[in-house]
């Protein structure tokens, strides 16, 4: 079943002060990733470097190898086609335009699930279903 992650879940394996948190992250994304069902996009890569870098202090050149790692995984590619869509998304459910970014990048890469905090669990957009890990 092919899973793509929203930031805030890559952004818990590296996060020690939410413990529980960091483990069951860490169990999803090398669970994913040895089936070879994870997948991420272009914005999630950079909001990923952002909050590394800038929240977590982490040194960039740490954050960018973090960021190299799951880049080898299938990854979306924001277009012109996708905002366009994501657009859309967000009018018609109330989202986010970041939120619509990552639905619609999950929807482009065929996944089954899009594992986030940040929507509602449960919530479905066509085949997409929303999964709080947490």
């Amino acid at each position: 079943m092919a899973a793509f992650f929203d930031t805030n879940v890559l952004v818990y394996c590296t996060d020690s002060t939410a413990p529980q948190k960091q483990v069951r992250a860490r169990q999803l994304v090398a669970q994913s990733a040895a089936a070879g069902e994870a997948t991420i996009s272009t914005q999630v890569l950079i909001e990923l470097f952002h909050v590394l870098t800038r929240k977590q202090k982490m040194p960039p050149a740490t954050a960018q190898a973090l960021v190299q790692a799951y880049g080898t995984w299938p990854v979306i590619v924001g277009d012109l086609a996708l905002v366009e869509a994501a657009i859309g998304t967000s009018t018609a459910h109330r989202l986010s335009i970041w939120d619509a970014m990552v639905v619609e990048a999950a929807l482009r890469s065929g996944a089954e699930t899009l594992y986030t905090e940040d929507l509602t669990h449960g919530q479905r957009f066509g085949e997409l279903t929303i999964v709080n890990p947490f």
